[in-house]
């Protein structure tokens, strides 16, 4: 990663060499008035001046975390969050670059990838939970809800400078530059205080409960193991000492042998509906290589997921008459995992189910954490399948983030 920012030192993470392909994103850091980092990921080197001249300021206090003893899972509490902007006209988007006329949370006329501190965090704060807390307090505490910090660091990251377009809509270098943003982003959480696992995602689509329509995602630095990847951990280790045996190499093994869910597969990355996908539309990205977090990805295996995440980007979006609304994220391993317990991974599922239908979280899934799924997971792998490899080139998809259309 070429960076031209000043910030100290983290440590390093060490990636494994590979072939030359696309070259990294240079990187530039800077302030926003109110004291928020933003980091700049462009394309190509760049020499880039910010200054944000806004009279801004943060809000204060609303951050905090209640343990729930039933569950045994913490709850954040983030009041500030209750008066962020929400669903704003086009004109009025803080996502947008600046104009003399309107400044926004991007203080540039133009960028390729951003990522800043968000205004509206759910976490925030460089207070660990203390290892101890369990045993050091009360029952009476305990099942009052024991409170904490809400520590943590929320950011945003906006995948191009325009409006009305789509990640599916990026080219294979800007797809390029976006993992190198959540790959730089990871290292730099996983060095902060407070921080135990990182998580990059992006809610798309109105019906998924987006509050800002401007192609982002999110990246959350959690002060905790969160509930999905402790479970996925302790499955992984029991698997391990009953089978002697590593659960997502067999889990890989096992899609690609019987073949009927796989969507795609290139030389370092493996697509497939999982056998028990619990969403109509639910897709798992697996590396060959087992890889913990995304900084350990080679150049070669980020240029493949590229190609393959475009691909099936826009293969989602030809499933339906319209954009697949969906939530994608990267499972990572916590900071404190056991080293090869945990395979990096990505999961893309929708709530759309057909054309005008759309699944919803009832009874069972919502009060009993028991999913309901009306499509066959080899059904859902079959269509996409049917549809075929998608690229800018098939006039599946025409990027908006080149020179030329600026």
């Amino acid at each position: 990663m070429t960076t031209t920012d000043s910030a100290a030192q983290r440590p390093s993470c060490e990636v494994p060499a590979a072939a030359p392909g696309m070259p990294a994103a240079q990187r530039t850091r800077a302030q926003l008035a109110d004291g928020r980092e933003i980091f700049f990921f462009d394309d190509a080197p760049r020499r880039r001046t910010v200054q944000d001249r806004r009279e801004i300021s943060r809000p204060v206090g609303g951050n905090e975390m209640r343990y729930d003893p039933l569950l045994r899972e913490w709850v954040a509490i983030a009041a500030a969050r209750q008066h962020r902007t929400h669903l704003p006209a086009t004109e009025e988007c803080p996502l947008c670059p600046s104009t003399p006329e309107r400044a926004t949370e991007v203080p540039q006329d133009q960028y390729d990838v951003v990522v800043f501190e968000n205004r509206f965090p759910s976490f925030r704060g460089d207070i660990p939970i203390p290892e101890d807390l369990l045993s050091t307090t009360t029952a009476a505490q305990e099942t009052a809800g024991l409170r904490q910090p809400g520590s943590g660091r929320c950011e945003v990251v906006c995948f191009t400078d325009q409006h009305s377009s789509a990640l599916a809509q990026v080219s294979l270098r800007r797809m390029r530059t976006v993992l190198d943003a959540w790959a730089d982003r990871t290292a730099a959480m996983l060095a902060e205080p407070g921080v135990e696992q990182v998580y990059c995602f992006e809610n798309r689509g109105e019906e998924i409960g987006v509050t800002l329509n401007h192609p982002h995602g999110q990246i959350y630095g959690y002060p905790f193991i969160t509930p999905r990847t402790r479970t996925l951990l302790d499955s992984a280790a029991d698997f391990r000492a009953r089978r002697g045996a590593d659960l997502f190499t067999e889990i890989l093994a096992g899609e690609v042998a019987d073949g009927r869910r796989i969507v795609a597969r290139t030389e370092h990355w493996t697509a497939f509906v999982p056998a028990w996908a619990r969403w109509p539309v639910e897709l798992h990205i697996y590396p060959h290589r087992a890889v913990q977090r995304l900084p350990e990805l080679t150049d070669a295996e980020r240029d493949d997921f590229a190609a393959l995440y475009l691909d099936l980007l826009r293969r989602g979006d030809a499933l339906f008459d319209g954009p697949l609304p969906y939530i994608s994220g990267w499972q990572q391993a916590p900071a404190s995992a056991e080293p090869g317990l945990m395979r990096l991974h990505l999961q893309l599922f929708s709530i759309r189910r057909a054309q005008n239908k759309l699944k919803y979280l009832a009874g069972s899934e919502s009060g009993m954490g028991v999913f309901i799924n009306d499509i066959a997971p080899e059904e859902t792998a079959r269509r996409l399948v049917a549809i075929g490899p998608q690229t800018a080139e098939s006039g599946s998809a025409t990027p908006t983030d080149t020179e030329e259309t600026r």
